[in-house]
């Protein structure tokens, strides 16, 4: 049984998608004991396949990360808790989780790996295909669409930058849904990079991807992408008194190079300290608080 002077748990990872249970890897390699605490939602759940990580490009996401918990747990000082972290406080070596249920978990170190929540514009249909033929990162989406008729729904400034990079992927039109207005310079850089802009305010999403406009027109596209509104999916980062830093979608957990966040003893990885939507960063990043909140263990 653990003492006051002996939390039960070297680390406690809160979050077990790909960004946690890297980082978890690295621990348990480390022979530290580690709780991982998960409620099996992870962003990606929607999406069919997952692209550009080395070795899984195309396979299920589900698959990977069922396949990496069963590699994760096959180490015996890993214990696996399903649920959600709901509070967090305390201090580098004696930091207490507490879960949905009701258990809390006391740990010297904590890893934040709790991801984020997308807000989509309330576009009726949207969500409906949301992973499936609307997306938003080119390159986990973009090649499969085979240089076809691609949609860009506006939400803000940063659906400029999404409609300048995909003609790489297909033929662009991009939908100003009164999200923003751009400016010559804006307009002249999407006519150069062959980008058609629509004015006409969006109705609905039909289909597999058929834009349909307030004035009566459909148009038909082989996939939409929409920059989302991001949020941390969990309050504790804030609970501890983690600093957190506005990005052009949202907020996300402030990290230096190893990813520890500004309190001692915290660190965060994944999309909620970076914001990327990729499996392959997400995992980097998590061995990379893994061996940071490891070696912070041996020299506090």
């Amino acid at each position: 049984m653990p003492t006051d002077a002996n939390p039960a748990f070297d680390v406690a990872v809160i979050g077990g998608s790909y960004a946690g249970l890297s980082a978890a890897l690295q621990l348990a390699r480390a022979r530290r004991r580690v709780a991982v605490v998960d409620a099996g939602s992870p962003r990606n759940r929607f999406a069919a396949a997952s692209h550009g990580f080395l070795t899984q490009d195309g396979r299920p996401p589900g698959e990977i990360a069922a396949e990496a918990k069963r590699q994760l747990l096959a180490y015996p000082t890993v214990h696996w808790r399903h649920g959600t972290a709901t509070r967090a406080a305390g201090a580098a070596d004696d930091f207490v989780a507490t879960l949905d249920g009701g258990e809390r978990i006391r740990a010297r170190r904590l890893v934040l790996a709790f991801g984020i929540v997308d807000e989509l514009p309330p576009i009726e249909g949207l969500r409906e295909r949301w992973g499936r033929s609307v997306f938003h990162c080119p390159y986990c989406h973009g090649y499969e669409l085979c240089r076809g008729r691609i949609g860009v729904i506006a939400t803000g400034a940063m659906s400029l930058h999404q409609a300048l990079m995909l003609p790489e992927w297909g033929e662009v039109t991009l939908f100003l849904d009164g999200a923003f207005e751009p400016d010559a310079g804006q307009r002249a850089a999407l006519s150069t990079r062959g980008v058609g802009v629509e004015s006409a305010r969006v109705a609905r999403v039909a289909g597999t991807a058929t834009v349909e406009l307030a004035d009566g027109r459909r148009l038909a596209f082989d996939g939409l992408f929409v920059a989302p509104r991001m949020r941390p999916a969990s309050a504790i980062a804030g609970q501890l008194g983690c600093a957190l830093e506005e990005g052009p979608l949202g907020p996300c957990i402030r990290v230096d190079a190893v990813k520890a966040t500004s309190v001692p003893g915290v660190f965060a990885c994944g999309d909620a300290a970076r914001m990327a939507g990729s499996v392959a960063l997400a995992v980097g990043d998590g061995a990379l608080a893994g061996v940071a909140a490891h070696r912070s263990l041996l020299f506090p």
